[in-house]
């Protein structure tokens, strides 16, 4: 039975590409009626979005990223978690849970397949399935491998990622962990808040980055997440240990309107045995029980953070999307609907 609506919804779409920094320019803020879903499909309520850096990628003419960018005049799209208020005939439960990634409106008519119940038994907290911390789990246990006794650093720090890796890191029995990040404010969080041993600021201090990299990790690198690319990359693979183990999930020097190349001496590439892996979340969805296990229990118990920052108001998504960008929040940015 379809329950109570509103006669009208709102959505955002992609209005213009955007050449460099984004702008209340590039996103169309669109009010229609809430649809109706047809045979076979689900009519959900969006409770919740996240908003990522990929988001950028993603607005571009030619998207680097596997899936299928914006189209101009296209409603954006972001992971949601959403309750279903007309089931229509897929034998779905009214009420329920799901998550999806038809976000950036208020309403989304879904195929069942697109909608995923939420595991509320290791994570109860709706919020927490839209982290970034899978992202990280894999990062951390996949890409870089992370092992007892190792010396890593997490490019990118403060970001919705950076903020899980390094305590995914920890817990893996990584002896020292530093990371980077844009400020201060940040840097003082991730050390007090989130153990840290260290963070190395990105504009500030004498020396290269490098220079100041490896006076935290004097006996270098034996993993690296990086989710930046350029400069924190280059100076990760200079400081790499043998056999180190190098996992790279993003280009947030590119996407915040910087450069992101990085050059490579694969002399030493070879020498010290290093491995630099393209690290793609989708490819290891074998992961996700032990990860909700692993995360859950530590929120419950309190061993494990979840940094976020929320908005409220589907009109406030694009400036979320900006000030992420910018870098000014600590941890994962969040839309309430």
């Amino acid at each position: 039975m379809r329950a109570e609506l509103p006669t009208t919804c709102h959505s955002v779409r992609l209005a213009a590409r955007p050449d460099k920094a984004l702008g209340p320019e590039h996103f169309e803020l669109v009010e229609g009626p809430v649809p109706v879903p047809g045979p076979g499909r689900l009519l959900v309520r969006n409770r919740m979005m996240a908003v990522t850096a990929a988001m950028r990628s993603l607005m571009a003419e030619d998207c680097p990223l596997p899936m299928p960018g914006f189209a101009v005049g296209e409603t954006m799209r972001s992971p949601t978690v959403g309750e279903i208020v007309d089931p229509g005939d897929t034998g779905l439960q009214p009420g329920g849970l799901v998550k999806h990634r038809a976000g950036w409106r208020e309403f989304a008519v879904l195929e069942p397949g697109e909608a995923t119940p939420l595991n509320v038994a290791d994570l109860p907290d709706p919020a927490a399935h839209l982290s970034q911390a899978f992202a990280a789990w894999v990062a951390v246990t996949r890409g870089a491998q992370v092992r007892a006794g190792d010396q890593v650093f997490i490019a990118g720090a403060a970001g919705g990622v950076g903020v899980l890796a390094g305590q995914f890191a920890r817990l893996r029995g990584a002896t020292r962990v530093v990371g980077s990040a844009g400020s201060r404010q940040k840097a003082d969080f991730l050390v007090k808040e989130l153990g840290y041993d260290a963070v190395v600021l990105r504009g500030e201090g004498e020396g290269t980055f490098e220079e100041r990299l490896s006076a935290q990790l004097p006996e270098g690198i034996d993993a690296t997440v990086d989710s930046v690319g350029g400069d924190q990359l280059r100076a990760a693979l200079s400081l790499a240990r043998r056999g180190a183990r190098v996992s790279v999930f993003g280009t947030l020097a590119e996407q915040a309107g910087g450069a992101a190349l990085t050059g490579i001496d694969t002399a030493a590439l070879i020498g010290k045995g290093i491995t630099l892996r393209g690290t793609l979340v989708h490819d290891h969805t074998d992961v996700v029980p032990e990860y909700e296990a692993a995360f859950g229990a530590g929120l419950r118990d309190g061993s494990l953070a979840f940094p976020h920052v929320r908005y409220t108001g589907i009109e406030n998504a694009p400036l979320a999307l900006r000030e992420l960008l910018a870098g000014i929040h600590t941890g994962s940015v969040l839309v309430e609907l």
